[in-house]
């Protein structure tokens, strides 16, 4: 197959779950549940974290970036429940590349914004007389803002090596426009392409994930020296659920973006893209709402506040 310039006009076919017409239905009745849930749950989070004082603090400042991220990675949806029904499956190269982008920029300001949490967490646990002081509320905007120009500069480097390989044919057997798939597509040899975005991808996501892993190794010792199971279990608490959401996140991105493209499945790529686009941001609110007394406290408050007024 030939070569053909990549202009914004060219058009691309997605595939999608196409190859197995049998579960089309039974995917868009959960993913349609599952994407409800998703923007329910996040935006209650948001919600929440501004309006109950209790709930302005470093943690929960976090955790509502973590909410919006995953609102916009949830972005590809709508045009999968559109794909699943049968109708227009094609996508244009420009929109496939801005799609490209931002999926790889909310990803990577995922992984870097995790590491900020465990640090987070840490100076909760490790640091506790001196938690005010070190997260100061500079110091949160600060880490949160390197989180999105990290992750945005990260993908920008990305989807330029991606937009400079040729690229042969038009079928993405895929939901959307994943690096993997593009690979997959090159008309030439990606070994050089692939050992920098190799580079970049051990950046973005191992090196934060062993960051993450020393931090909870203190965080560990440190539960450890306490002798109340009580205060133990509290310290457990606080962490519980970030760990939960970090093993979430790296389990399915590691897999989908550190293995090579020779033995990249395609089949195995689209269901794990379903675990962290649809699953994990549905889960996020879930685990932090469920395991957490303030967030059900805010809640509970809220709708008490609700009834009231009525």
């Amino acid at each position: 197959m030939g070569s053909f310039n990549t202009s914004f006009e060219v058009s691309f076919i997605l595939v999608g779950f196409s190859d197995w017409p049998q579960l089309e239905l039974l995917l868009l009745v959960f993913i349609s549940v599952f994407y409800s849930l998703t923007l329910f749950g996040n935006v209650t989070i948001i919600t929440l974290s501004q309006l109950d004082p209790r709930l302005h603090t470093p943690m929960y400042f976090f955790l509502s970036h973590l909410s919006f991220l995953d609102l916009c990675t949830t972005s590809t949806v709508p045009q999968l429940l559109i794909n699943l029904q049968g109708h227009d499956r094609t996508i244009s190269y420009g929109r496939c590349v801005v799609q490209l982008f931002f999926v790889l920029a909310l990803g990577s300001t995922e992984s870097v914004l995790l590491v900020v949490m465990a640090f987070d967490r840490y100076a909760a646990v490790c640091r506790p007389l001196h938690y005010t002081t070190i997260m100061h509320p500079h110091l949160c905007r600060a880490l949160a803002i390197s989180s999105w120009v990290g992750g945005f500069t990260n993908s920008l480097i990305q989807t330029g090596l991606m937009m400079a390989m040729p690229l042969c044919g038009r079928r993405l057997n895929h939901f959307f426009c994943e690096m993997p798939i593009f690979l997959k597509l090159a008309c030439e040899d990606t070994g050089e392409t692939e050992a920098k975005m190799f580079v970049a991808r051990v950046i973005i996501l191992v090196f934060p994930a062993v960051l993450i892993l020393g931090s909870y190794a203190h965080i560990a010792q440190a539960v450890l020296r306490i002798r109340s199971m009580a205060g133990r279990r509290k310290a457990f608490g606080i962490c519980g659920s970030h760990l939960l959401v970090v093993s979430l996140f790296y389990g399915s991105t590691i897999y989908t973006y550190l293995q090579p493209t020779g033995s990249y499945s395609d089949s195995g790529g689209k269901f794990a893209a379903l675990f962290y686009t649809i699953i994990t941001p549905m889960l996020n609110p879930l685990i932090y709402s469920l395991r957490n007394k303030d967030v059900k406290g805010a809640l509970w408050k809220v709708l008490g506040r609700g009834r009231h007024s009525d």
